[in-house]
């Protein structure tokens, strides 16, 4: 290489390094502007300068403490700030470490003080307690002002310091998880883990009612049919978790105790057009009498305070709605009206496979196991068109038939269902 060559190459290397050096030192001074914005703000909420930190957000900004409030600026931020300052009057700000990128800051802080009041903080009036509390908060900062923070503050913290909850490992504390878990432990027994019945079909079973949900495998997650009682929620919901997540939840049809657990398990509910006003509504008690006249007196009372306390978990939103040959996880829709008005099952051809809802029972109103028959009268919206959708099942030809509640039928599942109609 000749000299001018290598001068012009050790030229071109000194241009590169000051870019280079130059864009970082611009890095450098952009992420020095936001973090210098952030800490005068934990400053001032710390020196008690409420409105100079308000005038440090932009208008409209959003603050998001979690668990405590989502607010904005101006009013909203000087109200929560306002309210902290109040009852925490010596307040102090320590910032313990910071993490800046572009236009957004990480702050890790501790809020030490004393709960002297007067204001009320969390709900909670004041104590006197010194309280120390930690977080994180997410800043995002551009043209000097704070466009948005999330916030992340310990909020145990000072339930416990102040007594409200026992310090962590004591012996009350201890006590109470023990009691906590005894009753998750009782809770659980209410329904039993998912079992595997046929290919890609698993069956959550609770109680009261031995009330049968359906998880069909899909696409990663699972399909669920029916939704069982309100005791069943968390049975339920750890069944579909430990399977990919529940997609979506398709009702059977509406009563109390195949919606009971779908409104917390938070999924979209599918069910028959002629369902929707049951589902979003009473749950059936528009057809049946009043009162569930009808009943044995002392299954009625117990019917009752089932349907209001263990079975039903209130209106659902229904996001869509399905008919009488849609396919839904490789089933396909069987509308068998009667029972409800919008009542379906799902049938699968390929191992001759229905999931029936409650086209016929297992069961007795004790919740014994006994022949298939039809569902009881009153519960019915029109028993002579239960009975017709059971002929309807049975001309199938099942393998196996899934009811929503208790045993399946399997074996010569025509004929018991045939002997189930004229029952």
């Amino acid at each position: 290489m000749s000299d001018d060559s290598a001068s012009k190459a050790t030229t071109k290397v000194k241009e590169v390094a000051a870019n280079v050096q130059q864009a970082t030192r611009t890095h450098r001074i952009t992420g020095n502007k936001t973090e210098a914005v952030a800490r005068r703000y934990f400053e001032a909420i710390g020196a008690g300068e409420l409105d100079a930190a308000v005038a440090m957000w932009a208008d409209g900004g959003r603050e998001n403490v979690r668990g405590q409030v989502d607010v904005t600026a101006p009013e909203g931020v000087s109200a929560y700030i306002g309210g902290l300052l109040d009852a925490v009057p010596d307040l102090r700000f320590e910032i313990l470490s910071t993490t800046t990128q572009d236009d957004r800051c990480a702050v890790q802080w501790r809020l030490t003080g004393t709960f002297a009041g007067p204001g009320a903080m969390l709900g909670l009036q004041p104590t006197g307690h010194p309280i120390t509390v930690e977080g994180i908060d997410l800043l995002t900062i551009r043209d000097g002002l704070i466009q948005s923070n999330d916030a992340f503050p310990d909020s145990i913290a000072v339930p416990r310091q102040i007594g409200l909850m026992p310090p962590q490992g004591s012996t009350t504390d201890q006590r109470m998880m023990a009691a906590f878990n005894a009753k998750t432990r009782l809770t659980s027994r209410l329904a039993g883990e998912a079992e595997l019945v046929a290919e890609g079909v698993w069956v959550v079973q609770g109680w009261p009612g031995r009330c049968n949900v359906y998880l069909i495998e899909d696409d990663g997650g699972v399909t669920l049919f029916d939704a069982g009682a309100r005791t069943m929620v968390r049975s339920v919901a750890s069944a579909g978790a430990k399977l990919g997540g529940i997609r979506r939840i398709v009702l059977g049809h509406a009563h109390t105790d195949h919606r009971g657990s779908a409104p917390g398990l938070h999924a979209p509910v599918l069910c028959h057009p002629a369902e929707v006003e049951d589902a979003e509504g009473s749950g059936g008690f528009r057809y049946w009498p009043a009162g569930l006249t009808g009943l044995p007196v002392p299954m009625r009372q117990v019917h009752r305070l089932l349907h209001r306390y263990a079975w039903d978990g209130g209106p659902v939103k229904i996001s869509d709605t399905v008919t009488e040959g849609d396919e839904l996880a490789g089933f396909r829709v069987i509308e068998i009206p009667g029972h409800a008005p919008g009542q379906i099952a799902l049938w699968r051809e390929s191992d001759r496979l229905a999931l029936s809802s409650d086209c016929f029972y297992t069961l007795d109103m004790w919740g014994r196991d006994c022949a298939p028959h039809l569902p009881e009268a009153i519960y019915n919206y029109d028993t002579d068109q239960a009975r017709a959708s059971i002929r309807k099942l049975a001309e199938l030809e099942p393998a196996a038939a899934w009811p929503g509640h208790a045993r399946p039928l399997t074996g010569d599942v025509r004929f018991e269902l045939a002997g189930a109609a004229d029952g």
